[in-house]
């Protein structure tokens, strides 16, 4: 499952648009020491990760039975296309939404629609 975050943690890291991995299918090839985790403050439910060596955001790597990683760093599609927005409450009123995805105004199990 793809989805866009249009939170404020989201943007300024320039990591908006997630893939969501199921934890069994996911496997670290190398770097997993790299990783700085930050933890998340309410509303925010996921910890911020990124390599320590690059910077490069990666979402939060091994959470629960599924996870977001920041689609900009997977090197081939992932064969999934954009389902939801999330944190639209957040948006700046100068980014659009340019498509017919469904829009949150926070988390999609906490805001309605």
């Amino acid at each position: 499952m793809m989805a866009t975050c249009h939170c404020g943690r989201c943007r300024k890291i320039g990591a908006s648009t997630f893939v969501f991995v199921r934890a069994e299918t996911f496997q670290w090839v190398k770097g997993q020491a790299e990783v700085q985790r930050l933890k998340a403050q309410p509303p925010y439910q996921y910890d911020r990760c990124f390599c320590r060596r690059c910077g490069t955001a990666l979402g939060e790597p091994g959470a629960g039975a599924s996870f977001p990683i920041n689609a900009d760093c997977l090197d081939d599609d992932p064969q999934v296309r954009l389902r939801f927005h999330e944190f639209v409450a957040e948006k700046p009123a100068w980014r659009p939404i340019c498509d017919d995805a469904v829009q949150f105004a926070g988390h999609p199990v906490q805001a309605a629609p």
